[in-house]
């Protein structure tokens, strides 16, 4: 019986090594011909047979075949079939080719990539050629006009400016409407950090467009649920470079430049100004008689003639007393601007092998703005790293590690802006008479004093870096686990000079100090299986968790030796001193499914379960499902024998949003510590909202994607209905209470519009033209706030309207019989009066656009390459509040613009868009709609022009190629916009979220953007 059983286990045994000797493992490694990407959900199959598999998340597979197995199939719907020779091989890596360049890109998507082909979502994306050379210090201005739906608004023309993103309108009035950032599967901060005294800073100036490989803009609900609680505002996925499998190329970049404003208002000159002055001087003496201002000189028995003279004294010329066209004539205009200059230096070097491949760079880039004391700059670094130890095992890591410096003027926002020195007139010169100090006698401070004396520098030291591990588990089945942080140290040094009206006597200073700390961990599983050919599966799973911790301490200082100790520890007195902490964190489960049908029915199904700190305990927890399904028809039969038709795909989705970008504490009751009499203690300070949840979006897309002459046309068409409810408002208490405002979920709005891209090959031969053109509209309205109007200056929220509509009088024009300002009484607009307190408050305006988009052109012929973008902005509404002094006919010193001086009220008849000149009357001085103007824009972004030397010519030389370039931003403007620039949107100082949200559209001697010229070289090695 023993050696029976011994017998049975040896034949058991043969069997086994038999069997293994008759099959082999194929492993390997698929990725687009694109760019490099990986590509998931390939079809991998034993050609003549239903054995296979599928590319899992990072495009990888594994497949026992039996020994001598000839070929492996290799399909994807919008990809090109390959048939691979076996060949004994083991190890297969396959470069998956498009059969259309537009619609079948590998695009990224929450937690995983798709092709384009295959998405039921809504998702623009940009890639980085879009991308490439960029001088703005920030990569969103670069994808303006690009995406349709998006948004995109430049705060001011000042270096490192905060810029604001809307994806699809805004969905909220009190939370943040700022899109969610991922970079490389980690969330990072984009919120400014910076004190409230200066213009908002954009922490996305840190991140170098040369590492970046592709942006991506999740729009709908389908493409965003998967991020749940933060999606509401869309999502922007950045991701970077990486290395190929390959010799080591490296790539050199060189940039030199020079930047102007892009355009002037123009400022009256000294002859005009006096001219203007006696004119308006001479309209109040006939209005009055002989009442006139004593502290002009004019006394009751002095003539108006007397009163004049004494006026002119004041700007008379020394050395001309009796000529007053004689004397300075400054343009106080020119003093704030200047020529800047710009430069940078990109050097970057990828490659690797099987097992191994990086991407490395090094970047450095400055640049002197068109404001005088305002320049940045930034030194970065990059290491992505990505390791294969095994068919089945893999890992890496990202690090990018930042230093930027910004410059400024202190107190930028406000009163010390250099460009609020065009309120200085003319006649004000520049130096005190016979010498070359400034001159502090000047009708407002000298802005070149501040300039001179005053500095606010920011130096930010950054690190946004992940590590990541993958493992195949099954046959299609991976796990990734990742733990990603953005590390952010940002040190601010403010000085006030002794001379300055900040500053004075002795100086002041201030030291502020800001530790932001952002980690993320995220694990979750991927599946891909193609089950008999026709049915593929694509499901993930898992979870998130992140954490963010904030530390700030700040010291002021009063009374220094002089002007060159600018440091806190040199002031006498120590003023005050600040310290505080936060901290927040998300705990999250996701899941999504891809499912495929017959390579031409799409669904799918997604969901998200966000857990946040900011909420009630009663609402702690939101859930986020989002469905959608897609139907390629250009595959049916009914259509296969439509040549003209190459791609066509109806598709549709629902999901479920939030929005948890509120204050860390608003569900909480808190309490402060305070001081009395020298006895410390505590107080309450707000009351506890624990059913508070999140703002939800419910939306609804539907669109057509399409190709038609073998995809020489492509394009997208998408309607959308965003329906937000459960605002997140402050809701008045009554004041028994002790307390003002309650945080609570009250109110509604709406979004809905429709999006338009068409794509075209317009030549294809020698010489190539390809063009894309995207527009799209947006209609926001409130419809529900619980009967209440909420109020931000001249700006409101209220039912019916859109968000933050202009709430002042409307300007009814000119009297041309007196030259009176005119304004209606109601809002019926039936009566006018000349008297501004009796005109009623009513909407005037609407700083949301009705259309956005863009317009871009690619040639190239040969060596040469030749490209612009057109980009636009319509139907939006702009209130120049510097133009309140501006453009009011003298109603105190302020100097006024040339198109005022043109367009003035000056004899009985006139049909005048600016009513009468009066010295210091105000004739129609005050807030009003005069105010307001079309911010509508036609601009001429970005122009491109290159030439790549032959290759024949560089053999020799080891070099592959060269490419010398010359750019051209914001070259050229059309608009009736008054002002400096329309695309303006000063936020004032200290803003508060709802704020920001509200305060749309309003310009405050806000810089107008670069118009800069480039001149370039790029190398390959």
């Amino acid at each position: 019986m023993k050696r029976l059983c011994v017998f049975l286990a040896g034949l058991v045994l043969v069997g086994i090594s038999f069997a293994q000797a008759q099959t082999v493992r194929i492993t390997g490694t698929v990725t687009s011909s694109e760019d490099g990407a990986p590509v998931p959900g390939v079809s991998v199959i034993v050609k003549g047979t239903t054995l296979g598999s599928s590319t899992d998340i990072d495009g990888k597979y594994t497949l026992n075949v039996s020994v001598g197995t000839e070929t492996l199939v290799f399909s994807f719907v919008g990809l090109k079939t390959q048939e691979i020779a076996v060949s004994g091989r083991q190890i297969i890596d396959v470069i998956m080719e498009p059969d259309s360049k537009e619609l079948d890109e590998v695009v990224v998507v929450g937690y995983g990539t798709r092709l384009k082909s295959e998405l039921t979502g809504s998702v623009s994306q940009v890639k980085s050629e879009d991308i490439a050379n960029v001088t703005q210090p920030s990569f969103e201005s670069a994808i303006q006009g690009k995406t349709a739906g998006v948004y995109v608004q430049g705060g001011s023309g000042k270096l490192g400016q905060g810029i604001k993103i809307r994806v699809r309108g805004a969905a909220s009035v009190s939370a943040s409407n700022q899109p969610l950032y991922i970079v490389d599967n980690i969330p990072v901060n984009t919120d400014n950090i910076g004190s409230s005294g200066n213009e908002p800073t954009n922490p996305m100036a840190d991140l170098n467009p040369a590492d970046i490989e592709s942006i991506q803009v999740l729009k709908d609900a389908s493409a965003a649920a998967i991020y749940g609680a933060r999606a509401a505002n869309g999502v922007v996925l950045i991701t970077t470079k990486r290395g190929k499998e390959g010799k080591t190329n490296f790539n050199f970049t060189s940039q030199v430049g020079f930047s102007e404003p892009a355009n002037k208002v123009g400022f009256l000159n000294r002859n005009q100004y006096l001219q203007l002055v006696e004119e308006g001087f001479n309209n109040v003496r006939a209005m009055y008689g002989d009442n006139a201002y004593s502290w002009l000189g004019v006394g009751a028995t002095d003539s108006w003639d007397v009163g004049l003279d004494n006026l002119f004294n004041y700007w008379r010329d020394p050395n001309n007393p009796n000529d007053l066209t004689k004397g300075p004539d400054t343009n106080w205009e020119d003093q704030a601007f200047r020529r800047g200059t710009l430069q940078q230096y990109d050097l970057s070097a990828s490659g690797g092998n099987n097992k191994t491949t990086f991407y490395a760079s090094l970047s450095w880039a400055n640049q002197e703005g068109i404001i005088i004391n305002n320049d940045f700059d930034r030194i970065s670094a990059r290491l992505n790293i990505d390791q294969r130890s095994s068919d089945r095992v893999s890992f890496g890591f990202n690090l990018n590690p930042v230093r930027s410096r910004s410059f400024r003027v202190a107190n930028d926002n406000a009163f010390a802006s250099p460009l609020q020195m065009v309120a200085l007139p003319p006649l004000d010169p520049i130096y005190l008479p016979g010498s070359d100090v400034l001159n502090t006698r000047t009708s407002y401070e000298n802005g070149l004093i501040p300039a001179k004396y005053n500095s606010f520098n920011t130096t930010t030291y950054r690190n946004i870096g992940n590590v990541y591990a993958s493992f195949v588990l099954l046959e299609g089945l991976s796990f990734r686990s990742e733990v990603g942080a953005d590390l952010t140290n940002q040190h601010e040094e403010g000085y006030q000079g002794r001379l300055t009206n900040d500053g004075g006597p002795a100086g002041s200073a201030s030291d502020r100090n800001v530790t932001l700390l952002n980690y993320t961990l995220n694990n979750f599983f991927s599946y891909d299986r193609v089950f008999a050919e026709r049915f593929d599966v694509n499901l993930v799973g898992g979870m998130s968790y992140q954490q963010s911790d904030y530390n700030e301490s700040s010291a002021y200082g009063l009374n220094f030796p002089s002007d060159h100790f600018r440091k806190i520890n040199s002031a006498a007195e120590i003023e005050g001193a600040y310290s505080s902490a936060t901290n927040y964190s998300f705990l999250s489960y996701f899941f999504r499914s891809n499912i495929k049908l017959y390579d031409k029915y799409l669904f799918t199904l997604s969901a998200r379960a966000d857990g946040s700190s900011r909420f009630g305990k009663n609402n702690r927890y939101g859930f986020f499902p989002a469905a959608s399904a897609a139907w390629i028809l250009s595959k049916e039969e009914f259509l296969s024998n439509v040549e003209a038709i190459s791609f066509l795909k109806l598709r549709a989705s629902w999901g479920v949003t939030g929005n948890a970008e509120i204050g860390n504490f608003d569900s909480r009751g808190l309490y402060s510590a305070s001081n009395y009499a020298g006895y410390s203690g505590v107080i309450p300070v707000s009351l506890p909202s624990e059913d508070l949840k999140w703002e939800t979006t419910k939306q609804v897309d539907v669109g057509i994607d399409f190709g038609f002459f073998n995809n020489r046309i492509t394009g997208e068409i998408d309607y959308y209905v965003k329906n937000t409810s459960d605002l997140l408002l402050n809701v008045s208490v009554p004041g028994t209470s002790g307390y003002s405002f309650i945080t609570k979920n009250v109110g509604k709005l709406s979004n809905k519009g429709w999006e338009f891209v068409i794509n075209g090959a317009i030549l294809t031969g020698r010489l190539k033209w390809n063009a894309s053109f995207n527009i799209s509209s947006n209609e926001n309205e409130i419809t529900d706030l619980d009967g209440q109007i909420i109020r931000s200056g001249i700006w409101r929220a209220m039912e019916g309207q859109p968000l933050g509509v202009f709430f002042m009088p409307k300007y009814a024009g000119v009297d041309p019989q007196n030259g009176d300002a005119l304004f209606y009484k109601d809002e019926s607009r039936t009566e006018t009066t000349n008297s501004l307190s009796e005109a009623e408050h009513q909407v005037v305006g609407n700083p949301n656009p009705k259309f956005i988009g863009g317009l871009s052109n690619n040639l190239s012929y040969k060596g040469f390459d030749f490209s612009f973008m057109l980009q636009f902005v319509t139907g939006n509404d702009i209130y120049n509040g510097g133009r309140q002094w501006q453009a009011d006919g003298l109603s105190w010193l302020d100097n006024q613009t040339e198109e005022y001086f043109e367009n003035r009220w000056q004899k009985p008849g006139d049909d005048a868009k600016y009513p009468q000149a009066r010295w210091l009357e105000g004739n129609g001085y005050g807030v009003s709609s005069m105010l307001v103007f079309d911010g509508s824009y036609l601009r001429l972004k970005d122009v491109t022009l290159g030439y790549t030397l032959p290759k024949r010519l560089l053999e020799n030389y080891g070099i592959a190629t060269v490419r010398i370039f010359a750019k051209g931003l914001n070259i050229w403007t059309l608009t009736n916009y008054p002002g400096w620039d329309p695309e303006a949107n000063f936020v004032g100082a200290g803003p508060t979220v709802q704020s920001q949200n509200m305060q749309q559209g309003y310009d405050f001697y806000t810089a107008p953007q670069p118009r800069s010229i480039t001149f370039g070289v790029q190398l390959g090695f």
